[in-house]
């Protein structure tokens, strides 16, 4: 598929609360323009994370390190961190002094499918970017991309297309937090399958 330029969404879209704002990326488009070609997805899977009273987000507690410093900031900004040698991409939400987050847990290749297989030196499709760690090396995504907005390029999210239902679920390798182990925060567009992890579904929304 060829290559496809898209305008990002606007600062605004990012102005909504960590829940709505995860739920309302998916069907968005995560967008990379590098030197060897753009590539993009629709996003499949997101994971909201709420500090500081959740557990499970690195900004609990008001945890305020070198790492977490940009979820401090506005809306719309690219949290990037590493984890198991894996960089991951989150969406920083909540406005300046609420340190919250959603994380992109999956994208439905859409542009670029050539480059990504490159990168991650694989043949298959569907298992390019149905994982954090995995979609995040198939878009060229790494620590240098910490900070930008995700409303211009060369990284941002663009409007794509709604999904037909929205299911939600507990989220994932959070066991060791207490009671947000629990928490329904992880939303996958239903039946799509690009999705990191099929679960018990909790529920289903309408977007």
């Amino acid at each position: 598929m060829a290559d496809i330029v898209l305008g990002p969404v606007s600062e605004t879209f990012f102005a909504q609360p960590t829940l709505e704002l995860a739920k309302s990326l998916l069907g968005c488009l995560l967008v990379k323009e590098t030197e060897a070609g753009t590539a993009s997805g629709y996003i499949a899977e997101t994971e909201a994370y709420i500090g500081p009273g959740d557990r499970a987000a690195h900004s609990f507690n008001n945890r305020r390190t070198k790492r977490t410093e940009v979820m401090f900031q506005k809306s719309g900004l690219a949290y990037t961190y590493v984890m198991h040698t894996h960089c991951l991409i989150n969406v920083v939400s909540g406005g300046p002094e609420k340190p919250e987050a959603a994380l992109i847990r999956a994208l439905e290749p859409v542009s670029g499918i050539n480059l990504m297989k490159e990168r991650r030196q694989l043949a298959d499709q569907s298992n390019l970017t149905n994982g954090p760690g995995k979609l995040t090396k198939a878009l060229a995504i790494d620590m240098s991309d910490y900070g930008q907005p995700l409303y211009l390029p060369p990284l941002f999210i663009a409007e794509g297309k709604t999904p037909h239902s929205i299911s939600y679920g507990k989220r994932i390798g959070i066991d060791n937090s207490g009671e947000a182990k629990d928490y329904p925060w992880r939303f996958w567009i239903t039946g799509n399958p690009f999705v990191s992890r099929h679960q018990q579904v909790l529920g289903t929304t309408q977007p």
